[in-house]
């Protein structure tokens, strides 16, 4: 089938028919950030979660060549896909419901689909006869469910709207006939191949880059008792909301209104950036201002201008409007090495291990220990 692009921010249907929702359907749209929003298991749905990580232990039955498979490779689709199919009910055998459709590609321009696309399923999957629609979690055509879809839930039924069914499918229409995943010009051509789009192939391999770095625990071992205290005080909230305004230097608390998106943190018990901050540099007798701005004045100041490399475990690292003007900081979190820091990163995520570069404008770092 010869492949067309749809406009603007584009998504491609790509040559087995497996389509994007991320302008089909746009539940993977991101607010208040887009990739550099980041993101760790804290936020896909843990019933989720364990479809990916299934499917990785399963897909070696069906394509013994392929190599690589890991689940943020399948989190990374998924979640410009659906989103992790948030705001649906999985069930405990994985169903998901309600079903999550994609637009009707009929050519009207709906969603951006300019492509006719006639029906081969009667609607079995994707509810209508009058033509496709991209279906499930991981937003395949029926066309393609038919050619690649396995039963990983048990229940005898390669379904695509099960959680544990779709993660597979996707697994195996990454993997082709044998791909090492593990490498990543071979990853970048899986990626395309499920959707011919260069904005997809690089919203895609941001978030795998960031599950990535999510799945990986710091290496403490050669680190000062003081720096794993802190660290480690970091780590143990994960998973505690963000809260605008929230954190003292005992644990979580409520916040305030507003941030400058609007968002209240009243009626949230966690931590916003400096408050994390706040609360993991107390454990080791620390005291620090409660702002991200005036934390930078804490400490040796690691500037701007060395970069990211010159960051030691335990770190402040720091980012600003403009760089260079401590005045313009709005965020902080703590640097644990390897490219890691531990993130309380916005209003609607939770405390998480984040790259380091998944927010914007490195602003240097501060290093108290």
């Amino acid at each position: 089938m010869v492949l067309l692009l749809f406009a603007a921010v584009c998504c491609a249907a790509p040559v087995s028919n497996a389509i994007s929702a991320y302008v089909a359907l746009q539940t993977g749209a991101q607010g208040d950030g887009g990739i550099a929003g980041g993101g760790t298991a804290a936020d896909i749905p843990p019933r989720m979660l364990t479809a990916y990580k299934q499917a990785v232990e399963l897909v070696g039955r069906h394509v013994p060549t392929c190599r690589g498979m890991r689940w943020p490779l399948l989190a990374g689709i998924a979640k410009v896909e659906s989103n992790h199919a948030i705001g649906r009910t999985v069930a405990a055998g994985g169903d998901i419901r309600p079903k999550i459709y994609g637009v009707l590609l009929n050519g009207s321009g709906a969603g951006g689909n300019t492509t006719v696309f006639p029906d081969t399923d009667n609607g079995r999957w994707d509810g209508t006869a009058q033509g496709e629609r991209a279906v499930g979690p991981f937003q395949f055509l029926p066309s393609t469910w038919e050619e690649i879809g396995k039963d990983a839930s048990g229940d005898k039924t390669a379904d695509p709207h099960n959680a544990d069914d779709a993660a597979l499918g996707a697994a195996l229409y990454l993997c082709g006939k044998g791909r090492d995943l593990g490498q990543r010009a071979p990853l970048k051509a899986a990626i395309w191949q499920y959707n011919h789009s260069g904005e997809y192939v690089a919203n895609v391999l941001g978030w795998i880059d960031q599950y990535t770095a999510a799945a990986k625990d710091p290496d403490l071992k050669n680190v000062s008792k003081k720096v794993r205290t802190v660290i480690e005080a970091a780590l143990s909230q994960r998973g505690v909301p963000y809260s605008w305004g929230g954190g003292t230097t005992k644990g979580p608390s409520s916040g305030i209104c507003c941030s400058p998106s609007g968002k209240s943190g009243a009626s949230i018990k966690g931590y916003d950036c400096s408050g994390l901050t706040l609360y993991a540099y107390a454990k080791v007798g620390i005291r620090l201002p409660r702002t991200a701005a005036a934390q930078a004045g804490a400490g040796k100041r690691i500037p701007t201008s060395l970069g990211a490399a010159a960051l030691k475990p335990g770190d402040l690292v720091f980012y600003a409007y403009a760089p260079g003007r401590d005045s313009t900081i709005y965020h902080v979190g703590i640097y644990v090495g390897g490219g890691q820091m531990v993130n309380a990163a916005r209003p609607g995520t939770l405390v998480r291990l984040d790259a380091a570069d998944a927010m914007s404008g490195y602003a240097g770092g501060a290093r108290l220990l």
